[in-house]
């Protein structure tokens, strides 16, 4: 199985590339075939609602770095997305892909039932981490996005959320979120 990593923190040693890493690592260790990209580590521009996708070609206009991310998720079995929370939303590196992945919606998939053009069968992970402790603020977040990749053919999808995380590495030191990373890449591949 392929596994394509998509890391969307701005920092080294992001808390949330470590979660990332850890269900990667395990997954290799299972027999996956793992791709990471750093998003913000790439030259890329954000979508131009150009409307190229939907009317001149079937991926996204822009030719760019991401354009090798967009291609690879095409191939991929498991998609991982990994971000910290910036004020109460996925980081802007993150947000930049996600809006991208609009070119895989098909033209006029508001009333199409097969709405991307993207095979169905993947999955999803979502790695979230947040500095402040409490669950409640930015549970949104999860729900608002699994909600569009499903339209992208993610039938099947899985939240590692760690609250309470702020300083770079410091959720090494949180041993039962690097173990929820782990449990969450056994279950996935270890049939």
């Amino acid at each position: 199985m392929k596994i394509v990593c998509v890391l969307g923190s701005p920092r080294a040693r992001a808390n949330s590339s470590i979660i990332a890493e850890r269900f990667c690592t395990t997954a290799e260790n299972l027999g996956a075939e793992v791709l990471t990209f750093t998003l913000n580590d790439l030259d890329f521009q954000v979508c131009q609602a150009c409307m190229a996708c939907k009317t001149k070609l079937d991926r996204c206009i822009l030719e760019d770095d991401l354009t090798e991310v967009l291609e690879a998720v095409r191939e991929t079995d498991v998609l991982v997305v990994a971000s910290p929370v910036y004020y109460g939303e996925v980081s802007s590196q993150l947000k930049g892909f996600i809006d991208r992945t609009y070119s895989y919606l098909v033209p006029d998939h508001v009333t199409k039932s097969k709405k991307s053009r993207l095979a169905s069968g993947k999955t999803l992970v979502f790695v979230l981490v947040q500095g402040n402790p409490d669950e409640k603020p930015y549970a949104d977040i999860f729900p608002r996005y699994e909600h569009f990749f499903r339209y992208h053919g993610f039938d099947e999808s899985h939240l590692i959320r760690a609250c309470g995380v702020r300083l770079a590495g410091e959720v090494e030191d949180r041993p039962e979120l690097l173990a929820l990373a782990e449990e969450t890449a056994r279950r996935l591949f270890s049939n």
